[in-house]
């Protein structure tokens, strides 16, 4: 068959016209709750009802749109892909019973995976897990909501090299951190959180974790807040042979127990024109050689212990 028919063959199948059956998967595929059936081939005019049967009928470095709002189910993410809601309503995943909402298992060598504009909640009791990404070369989230899950609202439990950027997003009131960041596989991981919240959580707002052997896990906090989380509003631990590295800057950590925590061997938290306010402690780093630098140009007061002020380090 030619490259031409090929092509014309996809057209057709996008706008659910006849084609050829083999055609089976698309560039693009749609979901829609108000008339969706997953017996359809996710074409515009004959969409699918959940996120997964789209993924499964959309080619790699393809596109999941959502054309309505509702709930889409959770999904299972193999492949390059996008799953896009531009602003139609919420389009949500309920998570119940101890689930992932979203499960990334891209390819380590190649695999882009973007998620916009998607609200992931936990229901009833055992609400799991919203975000958990085990592997891919790259992760983009933005204005998406992960908030009421029993565990971490996003886990970055990555096992290869991999580069991670969050903005716009929200991450409350879950049962354990807002986001959770570790390697598992002895390697690099590299997360850029921009116009992030992460409030209101059990354990934690932002936890950058390096305790596996060999692992550098490092990420930076722009123009964020976490508040009133009941642990640590941001954290770096490395307990082993890993690295962790946190640097925050232009951002707000208020009314969590603890503001800003290093523990461990080779954690480091930078902090530059950000506000630390109303917090129970500041414990700036508690254990072995673990840092917490601030760059002189920080408004710490209002918090319960003093407003201590950690170690500067230059501007350059």
């Amino acid at each position: 068959m030619t490259r031409l028919a090929v092509t014309s063959l996809a057209a057709l199948a996008l706008f659910g016209l006849d084609a050829d059956p083999a055609a089976a998967q698309l560039t693009t595929t749609f979901v829609s709750e108000a008339r969706g059936d997953n017996a359809n081939p996710c074409t515009f005019v004959a969409p699918c009802r959940s996120f997964q049967a789209a993924h499964d009928h959309t080619l790699s470095d393809g596109q999941i749109t959502v054309l309505d709002p509702g709930s889409y189910g959770p999904i299972n993410i193999t492949k390059s892909i996008s799953v896009v809601n531009d602003g139609i309503g919420e389009a949500s995943i309920p998570v119940s019973g101890g689930l992932t909402g979203i499960s990334v298992n891209a390819p380590a060598g190649g695999g882009y995976v973007n998620i916009r504009g998607i609200t992931v909640q936990g229901i009833g009791f055992g609400g799991g897990t919203g975000l958990r990404f085990n592997s891919g070369f790259a992760l983009t989230i933005s204005n998406c909501v992960f908030r009421n899950l029993t565990q971490d609202g996003v886990v970055l439990f990555s096992s290869n090299d991999a580069l991670v950027s969050v903005s716009d997003t929200l991450m409350n009131d879950n049962g354990r951190y807002g986001i959770e960041i570790l390697n598992t596989g002895g390697s690099k991981l590299k997360v850029t959180l921009t116009r992030i919240e992460a409030s209101h959580n059990s354990f934690g707002g932002v936890f950058v974790n390096g305790e596996n052997a060999g692992s550098v896990v490092s990420a930076t906090v722009s123009d964020s807040v976490v508040s009133g989380n009941l642990g640590q509003g941001l954290f770096a631990r490395s307990i082993g042979a890993g690295t962790a590295n946190l640097m925050v800057l232009n951002s707000v950590a208020s009314y969590n127990f603890t503001d800003i925590l290093a523990q461990g061997t080779n954690a480091t938290v930078r902090i530059g024109q950000s506000g630390i306010t109303g917090n129970t402690i500041s414990s700036w780093a508690n254990t072995g050689s673990a840092k917490v630098l601030s760059y002189g140009d920080n408004y710490i007061d209002g918090n319960g212990d003093g407003d201590p002020a950690p170690p500067s380090i230059a501007r350059k």
